[in-house]
């Protein structure tokens, strides 16, 4: 980049915050933070405020953080599906489309399995609403 290209507002402050984490590392004094960072504020070029960072070390990189999976590992042979299993029901409703009257073995089913369900959310809310006691063990 050019050294006399004019700094912006952005600039000035960016290396106002660098000088400030020079100085908690250690490497400045106040008084020299001081007078950087008041040169910083006065300076009216990109080589004003490069002047000042000159014996001070560049940031570290970051270091690349590992690709997460979203599950975890298994063999290669065994396939993840996300969203519902269809395929049972249509299973269920295939076997039942066989057999007249087979129909009403499926709705059967469901039935059933709709009160389950019932079942199990009233437990829910009722395990949710519950108060809780909280027992206190002497030692």
């Amino acid at each position: 980049m050019d050294e006399r290209i004019r700094a912006s507002d952005a600039d000035r402050d960016h290396i106002t915050v660098r000088l400030r984490e020079h100085f908690a590392a250690g490497r400045l004094t106040s008084d020299e933070m001081d007078e950087r960072i008041s040169a910083a504020l006065k300076a009216k070029t990109h080589g004003e405020l490069r002047q000042l960072m000159t014996d001070l070390p560049e940031p570290a990189p970051a270091a690349p953080r590992a690709a997460q999976r979203p599950y975890p590992a298994g063999p290669p042979w065994v396939v993840r599906r996300r969203g519902p299993r269809l395929l049972p029901v249509l299973l269920l409703v295939l076997l039942a489309s066989l057999f007249p009257g087979g129909h009403w073995l499926f709705f059967g089913v469901l039935q059933v399995f709709l009160v389950f369900w019932l079942l199990a959310c009233l437990g829910g809310i009722f395990a949710m609403t519950r108060p809780h006691r909280h027992h206190r063990h002497n030692a």
